[in-house]
């Protein structure tokens, strides 16, 4: 999978790479169980902190899309994805509200932004693929 980070985005480096992480496991780019490239070797690759790395590889673990092992290094979870949950429902809600009052503010309609959203969902999943368990 090729990350691509935008060294002059105001969205830090590494929610860029968490982003582009999930992004790969919900296309189906990277699969549960899929080795990851160390701390170290991400880093060197992408030209960023091995710390930056590290603080994203934390969040995506606390999160439950990755494991962390001594032996076998950062895998994604090979038991599956991170659940639905009332608390995940609440954190969506939250993002998306700022995102939806803008668009009406900006006198956007209702249809054009779910237009929007189901175009990126479409992008990120193809109808001929399954979601995730």
């Amino acid at each position: 999978m090729l990350i691509q980070l935008d060294m002059q985005s105001d969205v830090p480096i590494y929610t860029q790479l968490v982003n582009q992480i999930i992004e790969g496991i919900a296309s189906g780019r990277l699969i549960p169980g899929e080795a990851l490239p160390s701390v170290r070797s991400l880093a060197s690759d992408i030209g960023i902190n091995l710390h930056t790395v590290n603080k994203a590889y934390t969040l995506l673990k606390q999160e439950g899309y990755i494991q962390i092992h001594r032996q076998k290094g950062v895998v994604v979870d090979p038991d599956g994805m991170p659940p639905v949950t009332p608390e995940y429902t609440a954190k969506q809600h939250d993002q998306l509200k700022p995102i939806i009052a803008e668009a009406i503010c900006r006198g956007m309609s209702q249809e054009e932004l779910l237009s929007i959203v189901q175009s990126i969902y479409r992008d990120i999943l193809p109808e001929e693929k399954e979601l995730l368990p």
